[in-house]
Formats: C-alpha cells, structure tokens, sequence
C-alpha cells in the first residue's frame, strides 16, 4: 500500500480507539476505512486484529495495575473461547471481497439492532457482582465457544455478544466484566491473528498503523470527561453505518 495511507489509517485508528471507549463499535471504523482505501475485504478482516490484540494488551495490562485480576477464570474463558476463534477464523480467511462485503453488512444490521436496544449493556442490577461469585460456569463457557467463533469470524460487534455472557448469564460486576473481555479477546485474537497471518491475511504496515491510533484514541477517551454529547455520537454513528449497510448490501 501507498506510504501515505498510513497517517490515514492511524487518524482512523484514533476515531476508532476513542469510539470503543465512548461509545462501542469503533472496530467498524478500522474495517471501512481499510475497504475504502481498496485493501480487499479478507485482508482487512485480518489486519485490524493487530490492533484489537494492540489495545486489549494494554487494557489487561492497566487492569491488572489497578488490582483487577482473575487470570484463572479469564484464561479458562479464553480457552473456550479460543476453540470458536479458530473456527470462525478458518471460515473469515476464505471469504472473496464480494461475499466478505455481505457479510459485514448483515453484521452491521446485528450491530445496529443491538445498538439501539439494552441488550449489549449489563443491567443497572448488576452493578455488584452475585453473591458467591460468578454463577453458571458450565454455561458460559459453553456460550464462550460461540462468542469466539464470532470473534475469529469478523470480530466487529463482539463486545455486544460478551457482555450478556459474563453480567447477565454468569452475574459478573461491570468492572470484571470489562477485565475479563479484555483478557478473552487478546487471548483468542493472538490465535485468529496467526490464522489469518498464516494464510497471507495481513497487512502489517497498516496494522501497525492502526495500532498507534488505536492506543492514542482509547488514551483520549478515557480522559475524556462525562460525555453529555453521547448519545448525539450514537445517533451519527447509527446514521452512518446505516449509509454504509446499504452501500455494502446493495452497491458492493
């Protein structure tokens, strides 16, 4: 790719950082900003990842700074987790741009949906973690398989399938629910990278680019003061991914 599309994609990655701490769904901006400098669709699926590993890294790493560590339940949702990733990962590598559009698509119809509902959100009630700690063990792992098949597949709009898991399956406070998707998503993210790496399916430069803006847009939105401008971001954001759904379904 041409040199100067790397500060372009760094400013994407610092749009996308800053959205996935404000908002959610920045992942979406990676993904497209890839697609509309003509980085085929596979290729990208698999170079955003390096980022996504870039920021999760950094947040396992500031949680445990801050005392919130549980890598014994972490790794073992990881694991499960890991065994979907490498599936769905198997099955993102082979999509041709055309089909790969489709599916982004339809994801971003899923995303939507969830966006404008409470599903993707713990409840106010969960807040506390239940008494005697995380409950259903069994089943969430289960359920894990199916959210890392997901990740590996196309990532975006994960965090809506891990946070019904872990607060409203396993009853899971909001803190660890964030310090135990951060660790799941770097672990199973590393396995889906090496898929995709394996296969031809990375860009590093644009990788490593969107990784330095991942960093610099999840530093700002975390210094960011109370947002009262929220949910005008939201209504933007579902007002654009609307526009794109339709360019990505009915105009590929």
């Amino acid at each position: 790719m041409d040199i100067w599309m790397l500060p372009l994609l760094a400013l994407a990655g610092v749009l996308a950082g800053w959205l996935n701490v404000l908002a959610g769904g920045g992942s979406m901006v990676s993904v497209l900003a890839m697609l509309f400098m003509g980085i085929p669709g596979p290729i990208a699926n698999g170079t955003f990842r390096v980022a996504i590993l870039a920021q999760n890294f950094t947040a396992v790493t500031s949680f445990r700074q801050r005392g919130f560590s549980d890598f014994r339940l972490s790794f073992s949702l990881a694991a499960a987790a890991s065994v979907g990733a490498v599936a769905g990962a198997m099955v993102g590598v082979q999509l041709s741009g055309l089909w790969f559009n489709r599916a982004l698509g339809l994801v971003m119809v899923g995303v939507l949906v969830l966006m404008a509902t409470d599903w993707g959100r713990a409840t106010p009630q969960l807040a506390e973690e239940t008494p005697g700690g995380p409950k259903n063990l069994v089943l969430g792992h289960i359920l894990m398989v199916g959210a890392g098949l997901w990740g590996g597949f196309i990532q975006i709009g994960v965090g809506f399938i891990f946070m019904p898991i872990l607060a409203r399956v396993m009853g899971i406070d909001l803190v660890r629910v964030n310090m135990h998707k951060v660790f799941i998503v770097m672990v199973y993210t590393s396995i889906a990278l090496l898929v995709f790496a394996s296969q031809g399916g990375v860009l590093w430069s644009a990788g490593l680019a969107l990784a330095f803006g991942h960093a610099i847009g999840a530093w700002l939105g975390v210094r960011s003061a109370v947002l009262k401008g929220d949910k005008l971001i939201r209504r933007v954001f579902m007002l654009m991914i609307s526009a794109l759904v339709v360019k990505l379904l009915f105009f590929p």
